[in-house]
């Protein structure tokens, strides 16, 4: 685990696009990149193109399907967790509350958190879990999918680590990321959901994404 997390920092690292222009606060763009030939105004120019979430499909906390489509035109924040978690999780719920109470009335914004554990997290677990938070309406979704989709969506794309593990209390170990995504569908930071200071960090680029957003209307 030591191993791999030290190795998606070193990614992050890496291939992190950082600038600044005039003293306006950018957001790196974290992932892969390559270049891409384009003809603009019949002219051909070299771009460059960022790994972005692809296309993903789940169940929520209400019975509902929900795909990438339904986060167009949205920035999120990505988290994994499990329901009978007994280590990080309840502090990583109670940090994203505060990210939950800060956007809930924002229309751009939403929150997803995805089970590793999908056989017991079922829809009416989820919903009792979400009741006990005390979240409702569609800003957080909780999710349950196909298991084997989830870890690689998680590793590829969100890189955060998951995997079960018979050996520790609850049976699952992950990384307690929360994953910043643009409405582009681009990693945009990365940051400890068990600590307070980092949650406020990541609150605080949510909203450097909004103003980016506004001021590029």
């Amino acid at each position: 685990m030591k191993k791999l997390l030290g190795a998606v920092i070193i990614i992050l690292l890496c291939n992190a696009c950082k600038f600044n222009s005039n003293d306006k606060k950018t957001l790196p763009i974290y992932g892969e990149r390559h270049p891409v030939t384009k003809v603009v105004n019949g002219q051909t120019v070299v771009d460059t193109e960022y790994q972005t979430i692809p296309p993903f499909k789940y169940i929520n906390q209400y019975g509902d399907s929900i795909s990438d489509k339904n986060l167009a035109g949205k920035i999120y924040v990505a988290d994994f967790f499990f329901t009978s978690c007994p280590s990080i999780c309840p502090v990583m719920q109670r940090n994203m509350l505060t990210v939950y109470n800060t956007f809930k009335n924002t229309d751009d914004v939403k929150i997803l958190s995805y089970t590793i554990d999908p056989k017991y997290d079922s829809v009416k677990v989820l919903k009792k879990y979400a009741d006990k938070l005390g979240i409702s309406g569609s800003m957080w979704w909780l999710l349950q999918g196909k298991k084997d989709d989830t870890y690689q969506l998680a590793e590829k794309s969100y890189l955060v680590a998951v995997s079960a593990d018979s050996t520790v209390p609850g049976g699952y170990v992950h990384q307690g990321y929360f994953v910043l995504v643009d409405k582009q569908k681009r990693v945009r930071g990365s940051y400890d959901g068990t600590s307070p200071q980092q949650v406020a960090q990541l609150i605080d680029d949510i909203k450097t994404l909004k103003a980016d957003t506004a001021s590029a209307k």
